[in-house]
């Protein structure tokens, strides 16, 4: 399924665990530092670097771009690691986000909430995923390095639904369907 983010709740309503996705858009990145600094900015009430409303947060820390290349190795890390600081970001209008790995309980309950998304991706094919994206710009926290928080322009970047709207993980009814094997 071809979805363009920022994306609509109507979108959202659509993405059933499972449901393979070729994302174009707008997709911020951001990792463990700078979802502290959205979250410090969020609760003494200054705006985020962006605004959350529909957006995609991919969790990655991309390698610098090498000769005639829009960006270096774009691959993900793994989203447990974020899960104490995204419902305030699901709150704030957040509705997708890109990584590795399963997510905590508590953080299945947030999406199911706020009527979000988690998305995976594969990991350890960063320059396969770099090949979608089409521009780079950064745009707050450059003092982190890679970790800034950057605007990446994609093209038909290729993720998978593993945590839907209605409560269904991928992870789980794969451990399943593996168990009754």
């Amino acid at each position: 399924m071809n979805i363009t983010s920022p994306i609509s709740a109507k979108v959202i309503e659509k993405l059933t665990v499972g449901t393979k996705v070729n994302i174009s858009g707008v997709v911020y990145t951001a990792r463990d530092a700078a979802h502290h600094r959205i979250i410090q900015a969020l609760d003494s009430g200054e705006k985020p670097p962006f605004e959350p409303e529909g957006q995609t947060i991919y969790y990655v820390g991309p390698s610098p771009a090498p000769p005639g290349k829009v960006i270096g190795a774009a691959g993900p890390t793994t989203s447990r690691r974020m899960d104490t600081y995204t419902p305030r970001l699901l709150a704030a209008g957040v509705k997708a986000m890109i990584g590795k790995g399963s997510r905590s309980p508590e953080l299945r309950k947030a999406l199911k909430k706020y009527k979000a998304v988690y998305l995976a991706t594969t990991g350890g094919a960063g320059a396969l995923l770099a090949k979608s994206v089409r521009k780079i710009e950064p745009i707050a926290y450059e003092d982190l390095g890679p970790e800034a928080i950057m605007r990446l322009t994609v093209e038909d970047f290729p993720a998978v639904v593993a945590n839907d709207i209605y409560g269904d993980d991928l992870f789980e009814r794969e451990k399943k369907a593996y168990k009754k094997t």
